[in-house]
């Protein structure tokens, strides 16, 4: 059985406003939520529960505000950085904002 392809994207994203009262936890869920409502070909992770494929390696205090914050997902199928700042900005809240995706 051969592996699905996995192509890894980096994401520099903000969090401003009322959305610095969310959890770093709820911030993945948020993420996770936003791609799967935007349609993206996400990589599902292996395990008992499945979930879309995001890393946010450094988890931001409640309550602080930023506007570089670092992440990761990988999708199935290569898409556009422009396209997927239009497409998952779309599905987030106010506040939460990609700024730049890149491919890796």
């Amino acid at each position: 059985m051969t592996e699905p392809i996995s192509i890894k994207y980096s994401a520099i994203y903000s969090k401003k406003g009322e959305s610095i009262f969310i959890s770093h936890l709820d911030i993945m869920s948020l993420f996770r939520r936003a791609m799967r409502r935007a349609s993206l070909p996400f990589v599902l992770t292996k395990g008992f529960t499945p979930r879309v494929r995001i890393s946010i390696p450094q988890a931001l205090k409640l309550g602080c505000e930023s506007s570089r914050e670092e992440m990761s997902f990988w999708l199935s199928e290569e898409v556009t950085p422009e396209l997927l700042v239009d497409q998952i900005n779309k599905e987030l809240p106010d506040g939460v904002r990609i700024l730049e995706i890149e491919k890796i």
